[in-house]
């Protein structure tokens, strides 16, 4: 996860490639109000975890029959409470846990930016969202609270109404099948790394599988990263683009697509 100016960390590991049809860029006007209305109803969450054997591929399922492997359904509809304890997860200190994609917890955030995303709504898709309090903790920088505000969840507010008109108008008809993480490309990030203060653990390319019009399609989850063994978004559409500009759409394709390894902080 980079902060504002940061210089991209180089990886001996290859970088992605482009794959399945061209990235979709949609451009959205983001009044002021959506941004203030987004952290103001946030609620903050946390995670993070120690280096554990790494799985294949994991998968969240939502809606309707999936062609991925099993895990716990859902057909929930509108955000369920956040938590039941007193203190936000963004408040405690992070962990060395590796994040589930099986957690109980896992499938209720993305069941919520999955209806984020459906209603154009970036207030609901929050829960999903690196939570403010443990971003103050991990980033090493002069103003850690304003560049998650204005930077990383303006970007989040674009890219959920740039992933919301990618369904088009029948977005209320679309059908939550799985999110896929590729678990074997999580890695560890150390401390000192991209401006970051302590470590955590990130997978790229995540995978949105839904059924619009009795068709399979998907898109990506740029990047997500842990606090307290839990997995939470921080670049839905692009790790990587212009501070202001148009919300993304990460790899949206025809089928459940194929997640692919990128080095990313």
């Amino acid at each position: 996860m980079r902060a504002e100016g940061e210089r991209p960390r180089r990886s001996s590991r290859p970088a992605r490639q482009p794959r399945g049809p061209a990235r979709l860029v949609l451009r959205f006007a983001l009044a002021g109000s959506v941004i203030a209305a987004a952290v103001a109803l946030y609620v903050a969450y946390g995670v993070r975890r120690s280096p554990a054997p790494r799985a294949a591929s994991s998968s969240v399922h939502q809606q309707g029959p999936s062609t991925t492997t099993a895990g716990p359904s859902t057909t929930r509809t509108s955000p369920a409470p956040s938590t039941t304890t007193t203190a936000g997860p963004g408040t405690l200190p992070q962990t060395t846990v590796m994040p589930s994609a099986t957690s109980r917890q896992f499938h209720s955030v993305m069941a919520d930016l999955w209806n984020g995303v459906v209603r154009d709504q970036v207030s609901v898709a929050m829960p999903a969202f690196f939570p403010l309090g443990a971003y103050l903790q991990l980033k090493a920088i002069p103003d850690p609270q304003e560049d998650w505000r204005a930077r990383l969840v303006g970007q989040f507010a674009l890219d959920v109404a740039a992933a919301h008109a990618l369904l088009g108008t029948q977005a209320t008809k679309a059908a939550l099948i799985a999110v896929d993480v590729p678990t074997q490309y999580a890695h560890w990030v150390t401390p000192g790394t991209c401006y970051n203060s302590i470590g955590y653990y990130e997978v790229p390319n995540a995978r949105i599988v839904y059924r619009i019009n009795g068709a399979i399609r998907s898109f990506g989850i740029a990047s997500m990263i842990s606090w307290r063994g839990q997995w939470y978004v921080v670049h839905l559409g692009a790790v990587l683009r212009a501070t202001t500009g148009p919300g993304e759409v990460d790899d949206p394709a025809t089928g459940p697509g194929t997640p692919a390894y990128s080095s990313t902080c």
